[in-house]
């Protein structure tokens, strides 16, 4: 099944051009709610309401404003706007390529996929390949939706990523956070303790071992209110405690880790949770908590990923 493009172009570098097509990577797939009116059930609608006049105003109404000062605002037209709208180019212009480890993620906003178009197969593969062998990524910049935006073009397997990226001004300084670490001092055996740590719970990324427990947890507690349960209110967890003792607290996860992998702390996979009869363990070394019933939906069969079915869908979007 081809992949549903969002936006359509070529990648444009020295005078080679691959036309591509532009696909979204990730999507949420969390469950979701509704606002409802507490008497009706019914979901209710929003309403712009202008407190100085004291009353709903229509979207005819309304105009963009930017604030230049505390509750001071310069109205801007979409007209306005429109005269320094960035051209509607399709292509995606590398500027440079640049090693794939010195870009920090904390600038990826957005993850698409790069499809090759028609006839354009083997000059996207020669680039994939090209990239690997170089350890690069592509630096260029893409319009979608009016806007600029600075993106990362980068091999993932055989195919092309293209991470939209925030712009330096977008990315919060972390330097108080470096400053308040900076000159802490540890000792070698802390050092040695935390290393060991480390790769008592080291294993390879598998990310399909991870389950996105709170999806199911919701999605069965929708299923047991519409089976008519009563559902009982949780009690507030307590925040953790301080760890007092730093070398305790490292030689009782270690301890922990090791119990999780028989005891013998050889191997590293059993050390993160694999038993004899292949159950894996959660990243602390304790069990991986079992669904609580079997009834509930896990979003992937059965009553589909709303959890729900019936009454069930006033409340949420499917």
């Amino acid at each position: 099944m081809a992949m549903r493009a969002i936006w359509k172009g070529t990648i444009s570098f020295g005078l080679v051009n691959i036309p591509i097509a532009v696909g979204l990577a990730t999507k949420r797939s969390d469950p979701s709610f509704r606002t409802l009116d507490r008497e009706s059930l019914q979901p209710v609608k929003q309403q712009l309401f202008s407190p100085t006049r004291g009353e709903v105003v229509g979207r005819d109404e309304t105009v963009k404003g930017y604030e230049v000062s505390k509750d001071q605002y310069l109205p801007i037209s979409d007209e306005e706007l429109d005269s320094v709208a960035v051209e509607r180019r399709r292509t995606i212009d590398i500027l440079a390529f640049v090693d794939a480890e010195e870009v920090d993620p904390v600038y990826f906003d957005r993850s698409y996929y790069l499809e090759p178009q028609e006839h354009a197969a083997k000059p996207y593969s020669l680039l994939v390949q090209a990239m690997k062998e170089a350890g690069k990524a592509a630096l260029g910049k893409i319009v979608m939706s009016s806007k600029e935006y600075l993106a990362l073009l980068r091999p993932s397997g055989d195919a092309l990523v293209i991470e939209l990226l925030f712009y330096p001004e977008d990315v919060r300084d972390k330097g108080e956070i470096e400053d308040e670490v900076r000159g802490t001092s540890v000792t070698e055996e802390e050092l040695q303790m935390a290393r060991q740590l480390v790769e008592s719970l080291s294993r390879p990324f598998e990310p399909d071992r991870y389950e996105n427990e709170h999806k199911r947890l919701v999605l069965d507690l929708v299923q047991r209110k519409i089976d008519g349960e009563e559902v009982p209110v949780a009690a507030e967890v307590p925040e953790p405690a301080a760890v007092p003792d730093l070398m305790a607290a490292l030689r009782a996860s270690i301890d922990q880790a090791k119990g999780a992998a028989g005891g013998d702390g050889a191997s590293a996979d059993a050390a993160s949770g694999e038993d004899g009869d292949g159950d894996a363990s959660e990243g602390n070394g304790e069990p991986k908590k079992k669904p609580a019933r079997k009834k509930s939906s896990t979003g992937g069969s059965g009553k589909g990923s709303n959890g729900a079915k019936g009454k069930g869908r006033a409340a949420s979007k499917s």
